[in-house]
This record gives structure tokens, C-alpha cells and sequence, in this order.
């Protein structure tokens, strides 16, 4: 569904309040500042919604042109192409925004047929993309839920991976419940900071209840509140309040689970109860630590080696405490292989640890990631496609699998495949600006042009919000000049390449990035080379091999010098040209 940001004066506010209304009407997701929450600065959530936001509608008057907030808000909507104007009273927007259309809408009263309203409907729709119907999900239980993003109260933002952590655990847990749907992790976080109406949450994702909840931890204390609310009517089912000892996470989280499926007036099978009953682990020292490193495995600085680093040490710690805790042995493999292969680390690669994991769950898949890319760095590439395949058997809506899933199929040319698992990725975790970057690189390998724009709007979006949480990220700054190219915004592309470099210089997977924008995007050959020497000059085995077959570089192939940088990058890893790929690439 389309996000639209509305931006208007303070004495224009009966009117911006119906024109949101409209849109609504019309299946549009629509902000404004009546929504800001309390805990948060208006500037700071102002900017979120605006980078956010597909569609800005800014709502001229002469009071609106005499104001600074809806001037640098037009101004921002304006740099980046998804602005929309109307005038309310019929006076022209201020320079310079006189010189782009506006839609007339003084005197306007609601009416769909008005010929500005039309105007600016078809604006918004072109920018934001065709609203879809309400309850157009199919249902497969009489009995549907939402977890909403529990809210972090510990007034401290670096325990939001707490929050997040418990609202997926009780996701997860209640997924198990066979009388009840429950809407994906990734629908729900789509809601993540923001103000909303439950029973238009309800009626949007077509459920019949949503549950909603905050949560404070302080030093080893920990309190829950949650609440169980009709979809239809907003009323309260259920609501309660725990506050326990740390220790006492696990106990909580089954309580409000069965609490919920009592309200529900749903049978909990035998072997349902069994099944919510079963941790992962026992410890909540290590849960706590497992849910940190997975926080900034997610949202760290791909390619800034520190990520992995941080994450082995933590999950390391974690296993230490429970050595029986899969998920912890998991992450920690993956982040020992991503050292190994990817920065070319003296660790171990990975292998040893998700042969823990798979010892204590043979069905946990993303242990079998680091297996896959053992063997692909060994070019036993029939037995990697087997683990691969086993990986998406057990995982087939685990992000991380996906996205695996997407390299591994890239890397085979395998363009169909590729674009298939990564635009999974991107549905399980929108917030993926590389995963969107990946998906970019086949739609340009397939000239799918009409996804291509949509998918660098995303890239752009995406990227924006994670530099907002941390502006040295540089994975996020390469694929936001990503983005600008291939929205045609060749100069400022090259100005957050710039900018990046001065930021973040030795960011090797950004610089790869880089290296595709300048090829695939804009055209640069030159620079593309000199970039792709210098990256590839320090880049682990794992880079190389993508570099090898990457459709971004394509143009650079037929150039020696391509071939003598691959060379010189194997001979000081010491390993050999791959076989030649037998199987044509899909168009």
C-alpha cells in the first residue's frame, strides 16, 4: 500500500484532515501530524515520515507559504521527486515551487469528480502506486491476529532490540496455535514508530483482532503490558501488565500467550501447548544476548567488518552461557563465514559451529548457509545447491535464507531464481536496502524497467532511514547513490559516492557497490575499473567470486584490464578461475 506524507499550515487543518480521509478512503496509507507520538522529537519523526513516504501532498494557502515547515518540508519532497501540490485557496505555491504543476482544489467539499481532486489523486497513485482494495487477503481461519511492534519504554533506543525480540517470540509463538492466523512479522513491523488506529489496522489487514504492547527493561527487571483489542469495535479483550525479574522472560511470554488464546475462546491442542512451551534456550542471559547480536547483524554496516566482529563475540558469550542454544550457534556461524570469506579473517569459517546448531535442531536453516558457502568456495557446487535446497525446505520464509538463496543463484546466473528469492527477502524485511540493491542488479540483468524505478524508490528509502539511525553507515550510503542512479539523478548520485568515501573509505562492500553504479548505472567505465582494482586489491575470496559473475560488471568484461584485476586478486588468495558457467542466462 502506498505511503503519503500530507504536509500543510495550522489553520488548514479541517481541510488537510478530509483530504487524508479521501485518501484513505481511496487505500492509501496517509501521515500527518496529528499522529506524532509523544516520546519523540518532531523534527526527527517529521523527516522519518518524509523519507518514508512514496507520495508527499503538500496543501498550499497564503499561510502555508509564510510557513518554514511546509516550505522545507515541499523543498525536501521536492529533491526527492514525489512531490504533489494543491492550493486551498486558490493563491500559486512560492518560488520556486510556482513552476510545478499544482492542483486547484479552492472550494473543494469532498467531491471525487472535482477536477483537482482528480488531479492530485492521479499524482499521488503515479507516485505511490495503485491502492489496493481492503480485505483482499485471503482468509484461512475464522480467528486472525496483528502483533503490532511492542514499544520500547526503557527510554533508552539501544534496548529496542528487546521490544522487537519479544513481539516476534510471541508471534512465533501463537503461529503455532493451528485455530488462529496470524499476520507476518514484516506486515506488522510495517507499523513499527507509528501512531495508529487499531481498527484501522484491523480493517486494512483484514484481521479480527490486534494485540499491542510496550515494554520497559531496566537492569534486571523487565516490565510487559499488552493488550488484546476487538478489530471491529476497538474494545479491550484482554490487557494485563507483568512486572518480573529478568528471569522470569520466558514464564511472561507464555502467560500472555495462553492468556490470549483463552480470550480468543480457541482450543490449545496438546501438542500445540507442548510446542509454545519448548524454548530455544533456557538462559535469559543468553536470549538477551542472542536477540543483540541478531539486532545488529540486521541493522549493522554491511561491509564494515566490526559487524561481524561484534556479532561473533556476542553469540560467542551466548553459547558459552547455553551450550545447547541453536539459534546462537547459527548466528555465530554465519558471522565466522562472512569473516572468512568476505574480509579473508584467520577464523574458522563457520563450519564447526553450524554443525553445532544442526546437532541440537537439524531443522534449523540458516545453519546450513555457512555449509553452502564452504562448498561453494570449494567448488562442490552440486553439493551446495543440496544444502541450499535443504535450507529453503526447512526455511522457505526465513529472510536470511532468501537472501542467501538470491546470491547463490546469482552467482549460478541463475536470474529467475535469483530475482524470485530476493524479492522474498525484501517482503520479509522491507528494511533491506542491500537485498532491494540485489534485487536491482536482476531486474537491469532481465531489463524489467517497470520494477526497476519502484525498486530504486526503495533503495532510496531505505537507505535514507538507516543513515538517519546511523549516518556512518556506509553499505546504506552506497545504496542510496544506487538509488539516485537508477532514478536517472546522475549528479547526485556522485555526490553521496563522495560523500561516502570521505565517511566510510574502507568499507569494502560499499566500494564494491560503487564499483556497479559506476559501470551498470552510470556509465563510467573508467572509474568503475579503478574502483574494482583498489576493492578488489584487499577483498576476501567470497567478493572475488561474486565479482566473477556479477550481471553489474558485465560491461567491464570485455575491457583486459577486468581480467588482469581478477588475476591479480586470485593469485593473491590463491585460488584458481572458476569453471566456465554451462547454463545460459535466463532472459
Amino acid at each position: 500500500m502506498g505511503h503519503v506524507f500530507i504536509s500543510y499550515a495550522r489553520p488548514d487543518e479541517p481541510l488537510a484532515q478530509l483530504i487524508a480521509e479521501e485518501l484513505r478512503g481511496a487505500g492509501f496509507e496517509v501521515w500527518r501530524d496529528d499522529e506524532l507520538p509523544a516520546h519523540r522529537a518532531y523534527a526527527e519523526v517529521i523527516e522519518e515520515r518524509i523519507n518514508g513516504a512514496q507520495a508527499v501532498v503538500v496543501l498550499w494557502s497564503g499561510e502555508a507559504a509564510r510557513s518554514h515547515w511546509v516550505r522545507a518540508e515541499a523543498d525536501t519532497a521536492r529533491e526527492a521527486r514525489k512531490l504533489v501540490q494543491a492550493s486551498l485557496d486558490g493563491s500559486l505555491p512560492p518560488m520556486p515551487f510556482n513552476q510545478i504543476q499544482c492542483a486547484d482544489l479552492k472550494g473543494w467539499d469532498g467531491q471525487s469528480s472535482a477536477p483537482g481532486w482528480r488531479k492530485l489523486l492521479g499524482s499521488v497513485t503515479e507516485l505511490a502506486g495503485k491502492p489496493a482494495a481492503d480485505n483482499q487477503r485471503v482468509k484461512s481461519r475464522d480467528v486472525s491476529i496483528c502483533i503490532l511492534p511492542f514499544q520500547n519504554m526503557s527510554g533508552d533506543s539501544e534496548q529496542e532490540y528487546f521490544s522487537d525480540g519479544i513481539c516476534e517470540d510471541i508471534t512465533t509463538d501463537l503461529s503455532k496455535v493451528s485455530a488462529l492466523e496470524v499476520i507476518a512479522r514484516n506486515t506488522a513491523f510495517t507499523f513499527k514508530g507509528q501512531s495508529v488506529n487499531v481498527c484501522e489496522v484491523a480493517r486494512k489487514l483484514g484481521v479480527t483482532h490486534v494485540l499491542e504492547g510496550s515494554v520497559r527493561k531496566v537492569a534486571d527487571r523487565v516490565r510487559i503490558n499488552a493488550q488484546l483489542i476487538d478489530g471491529a469495535s476497538g474494545g479491550h479483550l484482554w490487557a494485563d501488565r507483568f512486572d518480573r525479574d529478568l528471569t522470569d522472560i520466558f514464564t511472561i511470554q507464555d502467560e500472555i500467550t495462553k492468556e490470549i488464546v483463552k480470550a480468543l475462546k480457541l482450543k490449545l491442542l496438546p501438542e500445540e501447548k507442548k510446542a509454545i512451551e519448548k524454548r530455544r534456550t533456557n538462559s535469559p542471559e543468553a536470549y538477551n544476548l542472542y536477540l543483540l547480536a541478531k539486532q545488529y547483524w540486521v541493522t549493522g554496516n554491511h561491509g564494515d567488518v566490526r559487524r561481524e566482529e561484534r556479532v561473533m563475540r556476542i553469540c560467542s558469550r551466548a553459547v558459552e552461557i547455553d551450550p545447547y542454544y541453536a539459534d546462537a550457534w547459527a548466528l555465530l556461524a554465519i558471522a565466522q563465514s562472512s569473516l572468512r570469506y568476505n574480509y579473508g579473517r584467520d577464523v574458522d569459517d563457520g563450519f564447526a559451529a553450524a554443525n553445532a546448531a544442526l546437532s541440537i535442531d537439524p531443522d534449523i536453516p540458516q545453519a546450513r548457509l555457512p555449509i553452502v558457502k564452504r562448498l561453494l568456495q570449494r567448488n562442490r557446487d552440486e553439493e551446495a545447491a543440496a544444502e541450499m535446497e535443504k535450507a529453503l525446505r526447512l526455511g522457505p520464509d526465513s529472510w536470511e535464507v532468501n537472501k542467501e538463496a538470491g546470491r547463490f543463484f546469482l552467482s549460478q546466473r541463475d536470474l529467475a531464481s535469483a530475482t524470485r528469492h530476493y524479492e522474498k527477502a525484501v517482503e520479509l524485511m522491507e528494511s533491506d536496502f542491500h537485498a532491494w540493491a540485489m534485487l536491482s542488479t536482476c531486474y537491469v540483468a532481465t531489463n524489467d524497467s517497470a520494477r526497476l524505478r519502484e525498486v530504486g524508490k526503495k533503495m532510496v528509502s531505505e537507505s535514507q532511514t538507516a543513515i538517519q539511525h546511523d549516518p556512518s553507515n556506509g553499505a546504506a550510503l552506497g545504496i542510496l547513490a544506487g538509488g539516485y542512479a537508477l532514478l536517472g539523478e546522475k549528479e547526485k548520485s556522485r555526490e553521496w559516492i563522495e560523500r561516502a568515501l570521505l565517511v566510510d573509505p574502507e568499507n569494502v562492500l560499499m566500494r564494491y557497490n560503487f564499483t556497479c553504479v559506476l559501470a551498470a548505472f552510470l556509465g563510467d567505465k573508467e572509474e568503475a575499473l579503478k574502483m574494482l582494482a583498489g576493492t578488489l586489491a584487499v577483498a576476501g575470496e567470497y567478493q572475488v567470486r561474486i565479482a566473477e559473475t556479477d550481471p553489474d560488471l558485465d560491461s567491464l568484461r570485455d575491457d583486459p584490464r577486468f581480467e588482469k584485476v581478477l588475476s591479480g586478486a586470485r593469485k593473491r588468495l590463491g585460488i584458481s578461475a572458476p569453471e566456465p558457467v554451462t547454463s545460459p542466462a535466463q532472459p
